[in-house]
């Protein structure tokens, strides 16, 4: 069964913008808070940001002031508003529960910030 379902990846120029989306089942949806990770090549799956069942939001330092966060709690959907892309947020994309659970894991969507 599959639990969540990331889109809205692909390719942008540096300075440009993602949103990028993912739909989550309702049984984990509803009981935890939820990140988006990312997996840059060659290096190890890291969190980017996260976001409680109400809303309140953390952020990494290497994207403050640069990328937003939210959720729909009635469309079960979590978001993630990319601006200003540098080629350094290159990498695979995840959304996930925060902290993660191994069988949430899905396949990701690919952003590559290039000129």
């Amino acid at each position: 069964q599959v639990q969540v379902v990331e889109s809205g990846g692909g390719l942008v120029q540096p300075g440009g913008s993602l949103r990028l989306s993912c739909a989550a089942t309702s049984s984990i949806f509803s009981f935890y808070a939820m990140g988006w990770f990312r997996q840059p090549p060659g290096k190890q799956r890291e969190l980017v940001a996260e976001i409680t069942g109400d809303g309140v939001t953390n952020y990494q330092d290497f994207v403050k002031g640069r990328f937003t966060i939210s959720r729909d709690n009635v469309k079960k959907m979590v978001y993630l508003q990319m601006n200003s892309l540098k080629p350094e947020d290159t990498a695979v994309y995840y959304c996930n529960t925060e902290p993660p659970l191994k069988k949430y894991w899905g396949q990701g969507t690919q952003v590559t910030v290039s000129s």
